[in-house]
């Protein structure tokens, strides 16, 4: 048993226990900290934000990332806090069932749930994990420079942190990820998506339900994340330029979803246009370095994925606690990141290409394809449905 799983300290050839800079405090940066202070390396993490207040979404945490969590002992009780999948139906624009995944059982077989859960909750339950110390809020980092025996970090207050390795974990515009690799544009796919969450029932909307309904260039999803709430998504294919700079009103959103089934308009219609929130389809092709030296990349820093397997947060706490144990089983910190990025780089780099190809197949709008969409969906065999899914849902220890 490594020191990742027992909580031992570690400590430098100095004496000291070896310390982690954390640019970043989402879901990611969070559970990077968490995971890091149990294998006995501090960590300090630096938010540029004033406050922790997330975007009122949800978003879902699956088989994998919980058995992930639980495999260094952390349990932050999710499916108390949010709730565990128990039916995942795809349907048509009208509601008529197509498809049921079995993720329910194969959460049973793993010994973990999926749970879908309100941001704020997840975050909340990382922070009570980190206990009195907190992250440093309003830090905005300018660049880094290795050093001898670590990496510095400089913010725009003219602070400086000093620490052995530095991650970034400050997602899809990352600043140390732009230092890594020079300047680049986010990738567009040609859709919006549009995001919210309110209290909702409906006779449709049963305990633990995921439903995806999917129509021509458009999609929507209603989800149970506990208490009363549902979140709720829908996407509509247009021009990058419009979804990047979308600033249409709560009507757009509902003549796009206009005719489709009843618990669908019924989300719409009850959620107040302020707690809607519009997000441009973008990602960014697969990046094989993720750092150098001192520094590493993690999360949507590392690999920025499109929303359609739902493994953005997952992914970024399955790396998360490959870092604890990676940095916890090296005697040197720089190699424990380079044996952290060794390990991740093939999942992660599958998890971005599935979601890019499922994306692509989610928005087709014309009809012939739309068409063979939904005999995929209809008719391939349940076992090879099943095996799909158990692969993506299985957290291999390292």
């Amino acid at each position: 048993m490594n020191r990742a799983q027992t909580g031992g300290k570690r400590t430098t050839a100095s004496g000291r226990a070896p310390k982690a800079i954390i640019i970043g405090a989402g879901i990611g940066g969070l559970t990077a900290a968490v995971a890091l202070r149990r294998a006995g390396i501090d960590a300090e993490v630096y938010e540029r934000a004033g406050d922790l207040w997330p975007a009122g979404t949800g978003l879902s945490l699956m088989s994998n990332a919980l058995t992930a969590l639980r495999s260094i002992g952390i349990d932050l009780g999710l499916e108390r806090r949010g709730r565990s999948i128990e039916t995942f139906h795809f349907l048509d624009a009208g509601g008529r069932p197509v498809r049921k995944l079995p993720l329910k059982e194969i959460g049973e077989r793993l010994g973990a749930p999926s749970v879908n859960i309100h941001r704020a909750d997840l975050q909340q339950a990382l922070l009570e994990k980190l206990g009195d110390r907190s992250v440093r809020l309003g830090a905005s980092a300018v660049d880094f420079r290795p050093t001898a025996d670590g990496v510095r970090v400089r913010f725009t207050d003219g602070y400086e942190a000093h620490g052995d390795v530095l991650i970034g974990a400050d997602g899809l515009r990352s600043v140390v990820r732009r230092q890594l690799t020079g300047p680049e544009e986010p990738r567009e796919h040609g859709y919006v998506c549009w995001l919210a969450t309110t209290p909702f029932s409906h006779p449709r909307f049963t305990a633990g339900c995921v439903r995806h309904y999917w129509g021509s260039g458009r999609r929507f999803g209603l989800v149970d994340i506990g208490h009363g709430r549902a979140y709720w998504w829908g996407t509509k294919n247009m021009p990058p330029s419009a979804a990047r700079g979308w600033n249409g009103g709560k009507d757009e959103v509902a003549r796009a979803f206009t005719g489709w089934a009843d618990e669908v308009q019924e989300a719409i219609r009850i959620t107040p246009e302020e707690a809607i929130v519009s997000v441009p389809a973008q990602d960014r092709p697969f990046l094989e370095r993720w750092g150098e030296g001192p520094v590493t990349l993690l999360g949507d820093a590392a690999h920025p994925m499109l929303t359609s397997l739902g493994q953005g947060a997952g992914t970024a706490v399955e790396d998360a606690v490959v870092l604890a144990r990676s940095l916890a089983g090296s005697a040197c910190p720089r190699q424990g990141l380079r044996t952290y990025e060794s390990l991740r780089r093939d999942r992660a780099r599958r998890m971005v290409r599935l979601s890019h190809r499922l994306s692509v197949i989610e928005q087709y709008e014309r009809p012939l394809p739309c068409m063979l969409r939904g005999a995929y969906l209809r008719w391939t065999p349940a076992p090879v449905l099943y095996r799909q899914n158990l692969s993506l849902l299985t957290f291999a220890p390292t």
